[in-house]
């Protein structure tokens, strides 16, 4: 669902800038909490508008994976084009701010609810894939893990006749791919034949337990939140809100657009998240 009230005016990156390090002054040890428009300079495309509205057909449930086989044939053939798209993009910017805060002790965890990895490869340390990774596949009969490369090969080499499809690429490896897909032949786990899955969380399923309470241990530690590049539509991102505000943590948001937490938060900025954050780290 859209979110509701007007939609907030786009504010100068040098001015969101100036508000943030005034935060950062006042709150300087923080957990970062980033989605997605992070990673949109990478090439990595989002789910939602600046309303917080599907920008495209929501992706793949995961009691439809594990349950239907036409569900994974059509996952993992949308996945050999969409998944090289993933594997294949660069931090950006934001990513290295992101980073660099880390090394200025302002980061004490960056909880990501990317799947892309692209923080570590910027730098930055301390960093919780909430969602998991989606270069790692995880067999969910007898735990078997490999690279996610590993299965698309066998994928592609399956289904020669699908190296001929082009379509656009949508978030976390998926493509916007419309053929039939009921000749395609999935990879399954050459240990045991079972069904293999990348190890990320999907839509319908639920975040390690382990995962969620080290990082809330972390926030409660802090001196506030930052959320960056997250509508927090999903409530695994938008529950450390909550949790900052029952612990009477500060919040900030910097996010293109409206977020579902814009009626805690104690300071929204809604501006370029690359060019605010290099402002901030400039000064």
């Amino acid at each position: 669902m859209p979110l509701d009230g007007p939609a907030p005016e786009l504010q100068a990156p040098e001015m969101a800038a100036s508000r943030l390090a005034e935060f950062i002054r006042r709150y300087p040890n923080l957990l970062v909490l980033t989605g997605a428009g992070v990673s949109t300079d990478s090439g990595i495309p989002d789910y939602r508008d600046g309303d917080g509205a599907w920008k495209r057909r929501q992706p793949v449930q995961h009691q439809e994976f594990m349950n239907r086989s036409d569900v994974r044939q059509r996952y993992w053939g949308r996945s050999l084009i969409g998944w090289p798209m993933i594997r294949n993009a660069k931090p950006n910017p934001a990513h290295f701010h992101v980073a660099e805060l880390e090394r200025r002790a302002h980061c004490s965890l960056v909880v990501t609810q990317n799947v892309d990895r692209l923080h570590q490869r910027a730098g930055s340390d301390r960093v919780t894939d909430l969602h998991g990774r989606a270069d790692q596949v995880v067999c969910m009969d007898c735990g078997y893990r490999c690279d996610r490369d590993e299965v698309h090969a066998r994928c592609a080499d399956l289904n020669p006749a699908f190296g001929a499809y082009t379509a656009e690429a949508a978030p976390d490896g998926d493509a916007d791919l419309e053929v039939d897909f009921e000749s395609f032949r999935v990879a399954n786990c050459p240990a045991c034949g079972g069904i293999l899955k990348p190890d990320v969380v999907f839509f319908g399923d639920y975040v390690p337990k382990h995962r969620v309470t080290a990082s809330l241990d972390v926030l409660k530690s802090s001196d506030g939140l930052l959320v960056i590049g997250s509508s927090l539509m999903v409530y695994s991102g938008f529950r450390f809100c909550r949790y900052a505000r029952d612990w009477h943590k500060p919040i900030a948001t910097l996010n293109m657009g409206r977020t579902r937490a814009d009626s805690i938060v104690d300071l929204k900025l809604n501006a370029r998240i690359g060019e605010t954050l290099a402002a901030l780290t400039a000064g």
